[in-house]
Parts: structure tokens; C-alpha cells; sequence
């Protein structure tokens, strides 16, 4: 077995500990913390072991310190998780949005992006969607609303970075940033929207999943030659 597989195998394995043990709680423990953040951070060691692109690793990495931060309590630290996953998601837009930028630039290894009526469509309603949380987010948000219309705004790029994303796992990788964005929203809702403590429990326990898996597909979608099969054979 190479060490790419067993880091994902390691992740999974504590990504199911933290689901079953802590994702619908709202204690604070180390424990709790160390899981949550481990989860990521083996994936961001897979990442670097299975040679993805950097960007990609860094975004791994962005996301486990945001972990960290978020699995603290009190606003500074919710701040600082929001600043680290910005950072992961301008990170992951770079990554995916490679080749169309070294096209613009002239530069090896650069393709045009020749867009299909659906990533017009998903744009579209990517569009539609960030416009919405004017209306039902951003008044709920008190004093981090500036923060919080920043992060929409740069996960929003991230989103529609992934849609000029090529390469053979880029449908894969797709859908984890479809995952991820649905995590975020339930984060959002959970957070800032949703009072019903029992409607908070069931949104924290379908979020982590969500962001999890998002997470691990973005990974499997930027490696070189066909996702975890192709890494399970290489290992």
C-alpha cells in the first residue's frame, strides 16, 4: 500500500470517528479538534504524496487549519476558520483555473476554456444563488457581515473556477466543490438562519459528511490518471 492510500485510508477513518463521536455536538475538546482537523490534514499528505498539483495541497491544508479555528469557540476563532478556508478556496481557484490562465498567458501547457450550455447554466444559477444570500444571510449576520459577504464572495469564484477546470477527474472534482458549497450553505444556514435546536442537529449532521467528502473529491478529481483506483494500483 503507497502512502497516499493509507493517509485516505487514515482520513476516512477519523472523518467516520468525528461524524458518529462529535459532528452534532457544539462542545469544544481537543479531541474533537485533533479529529477534525486531522481528517484534512491527511488528505492534504495523500495530496502531497500522490504528486497533485500544489495548489491543490495547499488547499487541503488552508481547509484543516479552518478545521482547527472553527472546531474552537468564540468569534475570533470562527474568524480566523473563514480566513483560512478563503485562503483554500482562492488556492483550489488557482488550481483549477490553470489552464485557461496559462492560455491567456501564453504560456505551456495552457487550453481555452470552450464552455457547454451547462456551465453556462450552472454559472448562472451560481449567480442567482450568491445574489440570494443578500436577502436571507447577510441581514442575519450582525457585525460579520463585511467578513461573511467576503467569504460568499470568494467561494463563489472558487465554484465557478471549478467549471473551467479540465483534465480527466474533472467531474469528480466537481462534485466536491458542489459539496462543499452545499456544506457551507448548511453552515450558514445553521449558524446564522436556523434557531429549532433539532433542525441545528440535523444540519450539523449532514454538513460534515458533505464538507468531508467535498473535501476528498476535489483530491481524487486532481490526480494525474483516474482517481483512487488509479491510486490504489499505483500504491
Amino acid at each position: 500500500m503507497g502512502n497516499a492510500t493509507a493517509f485516505i485510508l487514515a482520513a476516512v477513518g477519523l472523518a467516520l470517528v468525528y461524524e458518529f463521536r462529535w459532528a452534532s455536538g457544539a462542545c469544544s475538546s481537543w479531541p474533537r479538534s485533533a479529529a477534525k482537523t486531522a481528517s484534512v490534514a491527511l488528505l492534504a499528505l495523500a495530496g502531497w504524496a500522490a504528486a497533485v498539483p500544489w495548489l491543490v495541497v495547499a488547499g487541503l491544508a488552508f481547509g484543516a487549519a479552518g478545521d482547527l479555528a472553527l472546531s474552537r469557540p468564540g468569534p475570533q476563532a470562527f474568524l480566523a476558520g473563514m480566513g483560512a478556508f478563503a485562503a483554500g478556496h482562492l488556492a483550489y481557484a488557482l488550481a483549477f483555473a490553470a489552464a485557461p490562465l496559462f492560455h491567456l498567458a501564453g504560456l505551456a501547457g495552457g487550453s481555452a476554456w470552450a464552455p457547454e450550455p451547462s456551465d453556462l447554466a450552472a454559472l448562472a444559477l451560481l449567480g442567482l444563488l450568491l445574489a440570494s444570500t443578500e436577502f436571507w444571510l447577510a441581514p442575519r449576520t450582525g457585525a460579520l457581515r463585511g467578513p461573511v459577504r467576503a467569504y460568499v464572495g470568494v467561494i463563489g469564484l472558487m465554484a465557478a473556477a471549478a467549471l473551467v477546470a479540465a483534465g480527466p477527474g474533472k467531474d469528480v472534482l466537481r462534485l466536491g466543490v458542489a459539496l462543499f458549497v452545499a456544506s457551507d450553505l448548511m453552515l450558514a444556514l445553521e449558524r446564522f438562519v436556523i434557531a429549532a435546536p433539532s433542525a441545528r442537529r440535523a444540519l450539523a449532521l449532514a454538513l460534515w459528511p458533505a464538507y468531508w467528502a467535498g473535501q476528498a473529491l476535489i483530491l481524487l478529481g486532481s490526480l494525474k490518471d483516474g482517481g483512487i483506483w488509479w491510486l490504489i494500483a499505483k500504491g
